[in-house]
């Protein structure tokens, strides 16, 4: 089993911001197919179904934590001890001050940059899981960094959607292991638009 964790804050008034890019994908991978009703356990929101690759279906447990985004850890540690999934079965997708919006990158290890979802995370399994870096941008100063990420994101960033779309299109090849085509895949599919926040972030 594999556990697909999109991180976030729970609450209408946070499901559009920047922050919750990785609830984003969770709704679109659990709305795409075989995936089962939405259920309340180990602190999240969690929905089991497969995902078919080219060796089979894949078992899925789909998540997102409702523990506020400081407390991913507990959640996630919850469900990969009951269900016994190591760590490099856990994919971690998240937003990603560090690259453009709608760049992505798929990657095992390193550190959390100061994202305290991944921060959490790390403390309860060590940093030896898959983060999918959800690109959005760099506010341009490091003060307006909080309110960038718990801004919404505009209208006009239709590129948000295609890049969940694609992220759950492609999956199967990152269960597989194969990250560099999975990437490849991601970006074919959703290229990154011509979006700098430092113009439109005052």
């Amino acid at each position: 089993m594999f556990l697909v964790v999109g991180l976030g804050n729970p609450g209408t008034q946070y499901a559009k911001n920047r922050h919750n890019i990785g609830f984003m994908f969770i709704d679109r991978l659990i709305d795409s197919a075989n995936f089962g009703p939405v259920r309340k356990k180990f602190q999240s929101e969690v929905a089991e179904g497969t995902v078919d690759t080219p060796t089979g279906p894949a078992k899925i447990l789909a998540m997102k934590p409702q523990t506020f985004m400081n407390l991913s850890g507990n959640a996630v540690l919850e469900a990969a001890t009951f269900y016994k999934i190591k760590p490099d079965h856990i994919l971690v997708f998240h937003d990603e001050l560090d690259l453009a919006p709608g760049r992505f990158r798929l990657k095992m290890g390193g550190g959390h940059a100061g994202h305290n979802g991944l921060r959490s995370i790390m403390g309860h399994l060590g940093p030896n899981f898959v983060r999918g870096r959800m690109g959005i941008g760099h506010p341009g100063q490091k003060e307006l960094v909080h309110s960038w990420v718990l801004s919404d994101f505009y209208k006009a960033e239709d590129w948000v959607e295609r890049l969940c779309d694609a992220c759950v299109k492609a999956l199967p090849l990152a269960l597989l292991g194969e990250s560099e085509k999975y990437m490849t895949e991601v970006m074919r599919l959703s290229p990154a638009p011509k979006f700098d926040p430092k113009k439109v972030v005052q």
